[in-house]
């Protein structure tokens, strides 16, 4: 993987740049489409192409449970698996370690308001017996399939092995996401085993580079070699996490401790406060090496995409357009509209006048909302490409103005209409 920096926002972290992978280009700052289980849900490969989207997500936890990490690099990773061309990208399965552990049965989100006390976690350290299908411990995690209930152990080098055989371009090392509720005993705690756990991940990164290098070179040498597509992948970028929840001496210890290990680019993590999301990122990036890519994780909503982009991000992936989408609740340039309230059933017009997506080209509100109404699949399906198309390609714009400097204008023309 390369990074080159085109163009930097004066005033600003902001900056434009390009990815290279060895499945094609991200042009930065970008949005990744989530891709739980090797699928955009709702949406074909072509589709998500048509939409503009240059690179794709998978999660490690899922498709580790189901087909199964092996299978996937029989496929020959998860691109030619899923029938994506395109750059593809791993998570370490760090989240699920918060999901289905801390925040498991409390609702808690990835962007939470840290004052609504209905979120806090009380008695942390309290052996209670409070539901969970994780159990962190010093060395991994372990998990309870909620699948089938059946036991698992994730360590760092696990983690990796998993995904180096889902054979993505870009991958992630194992961390501990923990909810901003959190004490601030129990973030240092987290923080601690978060930074042992990436040097473990880079270690064994490193050791699976070179395991397949020799190998690649010893076929190589043999008479008649013809090495498969799966055997023939370029090694995987590494992105090393930083924790730190919504304590500012923490997050800037991470990023030093993260940054100066030696990863090909960089992820920011956690569940994050929303009122306070703004100062974490700035506090890591400005520390960070600027040469490599930072990815804000799980973040998409159209204010965080400014707000990171303003404060150094490159990549951004977050399963809200598609979820949402799928749920009846779709993005213009005035704000979300929920499609089945009675004021949409005889409205002919499209979901955004002048949009290029297919659903606005094609179909209007009144036919999204009958199809809502009748618990049609296509309606999850056309209001996905809708709301991916709107989210991909804002963040396009925003790239542009980047490169021609109207970066600030376009961010107070866009909020002067958009309401969150």
């Amino acid at each position: 993987m390369e990074f080159k920096i085109e163009k930097k926002l004066n005033n600003s972290l902001a900056r434009a740049g390009i990815i290279t992978t060895p499945h094609g280009e991200i042009h930065t700052p970008a949005f990744v489409a989530v891709g739980t289980k090797a699928t955009v849900k709702s949406l074909t490969p072509e589709m998500v192409r048509d939409i503009g989207t240059e690179v794709v997500l998978g999660n490690t936890y899922h498709l580790y449970l189901q087909p199964g990490d092996e299978i996937v690099r029989g496929a020959g990773g998860i691109g030619k698996f899923m029938n994506w061309q395109g750059p593809t990208m791993t998570d370490s399965g760090g989240f699920q370690v918060f999901s289905l552990g801390a925040a498991y049965g409390k609702e808690i989100s990835k962007v939470t308001k840290i004052t609504d006390p209905s979120l806090m976690i009380p008695e942390r350290f309290d052996d209670s017996d409070a539901p969970r299908l994780a159990k962190i411990g010093a060395d991994g995690v372990s998990f309870k399939s909620h699948l089938d209930g059946s036991i698992h152990y994730i360590t760092p080098e696990k983690s990796i092995e998993i995904q180096h055989n889902l054979g993505a371009d870009i991958i992630f090392a194992f961390d501990e996401c923990t909810s901003p509720a959190e004490d601030l005993r129990y973030q240092e705690e987290a923080l601690e085993r978060t930074h042992r756990w990436a040097e473990r991940s880079l270690s064994e990164h490193q050791k699976l580079c070179s395991a397949s290098l020799a190998f690649s070179s010893l076929r190589m040498a043999e008479p008649n070699s013809s090495l498969g597509k799966s055997e023939r992948r370029g090694a995987p970028a590494l992105f090393g996490i930083v924790q730190g929840g919504r304590d500012e001496g923490l997050r800037k210890k991470s990023a030093k401790f993260i940054g100066g290990l030696d990863f090909d680019g960089f992820g920011i993590g956690g569940s994050f406060a929303k009122e306070d999301m703004s100062t974490a990122v700035k506090w890591v990036n400005e520390i960070l090496p600027e040469e490599k890519p930072r990815h804000l994780l799980g973040i998409g909503e159209p204010e965080d995409l400014f707000m990171g982009v303003e404060n150094g991000v490159d990549l951004f992936d977050c399963v809200l357009p598609t979820r949402l989408g799928r749920n009846g609740t779709i993005y213009t340039s005035r704000g979300k509209i929920i499609i089945m309230n009675t004021q949409f059933r005889n409205d002919h017009k499209p979901i955004e006048e002048g949009c290029g997506c297919y659903t606005c080209k094609n179909y209007t509100r009144s036919y999204i909302a009958h199809l809502f109404h009748g618990k049609e699949m296509l309606a999850g399906t056309l209001a996905s490409i809708h709301n991916l198309y709107f989210i991909i390609n804002l963040v396009k714009r925003i790239r542009t103005t980047i490169i021609d400097n109207s970066f600030f204008d376009f961010k107070e023309e866009f909020f002067r209409t958009y309401q969150a």
